[in-house]
């Protein structure tokens, strides 16, 4: 019978691992706590008691007049739209690319993965001038297809998604061949379904990127009229104090905070409903193939 002090030893680590990751979390959670709750509270009472809060003066001033100084809702929209088509696209062609590094031989195979892999060595802040002058020269400036293209299939989720395709057994693929199935076919029907998980972790990882991406459509997408979430919540300071005369510090925060909190609704839904498969795609693109 295994005695009380070596039981105690046993669990002890767990529970101080437990115990640091409760603080961790708590560590990034309060500033986001306090955030959200601040973004209900009246102008002056966050800069004059920060750390309070009174439910009884909860208000949605901060909400209404950030709706009514900043374009936020075009932010929205424009963004949504770059999600849908970017995201589709690298949803669909960065696992098809992968299946063909993983599964096929062909000439200079190793030297077209090895010159992917290198793109993920490259600064984002080397390649804005040439992709500027590039869209420039296409007269995309401004448009949705100099925000959807450039980075549509990114180098690391072909990567990725090599890894976990490289793991689907080949007599899989085989046995469909044997049936008369298609390459493509093998591809849409056997793989795909074999490999959701990692696919849904990419599509998490694919959402998060895309909508917390700032430095290429502020340099692309200079018009408010193409200005997308992050670019307009980077100007938004400057939009409050230029619709309303005389917008003071207080006024400014409460309306930063509302729309921060708004922003961070859409990332939060996603990964909640997402979660389980985001945490079973990561440990199924850690599979070495």
């Amino acid at each position: 019978m295994t005695s009380p002090s070596v039981t105690i030893r046993r669990r002890l680590p767990s529970v101080v691992t437990q115990v640091f990751l409760v603080v961790l979390a708590l560590a990034f959670l309060a500033p986001v706590a306090w955030a959200v709750i601040s973004a209900f509270k009246p102008a002056a009472q966050i800069i004059n008691d920060p750390l309070g809060f009174d439910p009884s003066s909860a208000t949605l001033d901060n909400f209404t007049r950030m709706f009514a100084d900043v374009p936020i809702v075009r932010g929205f929209v424009n963004t949504a739209i770059v999600l849908a088509l970017k995201g589709s696209l690298t949803l669909f062609f960065a696992p098809l690319a992968a299946y063909g590094f993983a599964k096929y031989d062909f000439r200079f195979k190793g030297l077209l993965f090895g010159t992917v892999l290198i793109t993920l060595m490259l600064p984002t802040i080397v390649l804005i001038i040439p992709l500027l002058l590039e869209m420039k020269e296409l007269g995309w400036v401004n448009t949705y297809q100099a925000l959807v293209l450039p980075g549509a299939v990114d180098a690391f989720a072909i990567f990725w998604m090599r890894q976990v395709i490289a793991a689907v057994p080949n007599e899989l693929l085989d046995a469909a061949r044997v049936d008369g199935c298609t390459e493509f076919g093998i591809f849409w029907r056997i793989v795909l379904p074999v490999i959701r998980p990692a696919l849904a972790g990419l599509a998490v990882l694919t959402v998060m990127n895309i909508y917390n991406d700032f430095v290429w459509p502020v340099v692309i997408a200079s018009s408010d009229r193409m200005a997308t979430l992050q670019v307009v919540l980077s100007s938004l300071a400057q939009n409050i104090t230029g619709n309303r005369i005389g917008a003071d510090y207080a006024t400014v925060t409460g309306e930063l905070l509302a729309a921060a909190s708004i922003a961070l609704v859409p990332l939060l839904l996603i990964f909640i409903v997402l979660q389980k498969h985001f945490i079973n795609g990561i440990l199924a693109g850690s599979v070495k193939g």
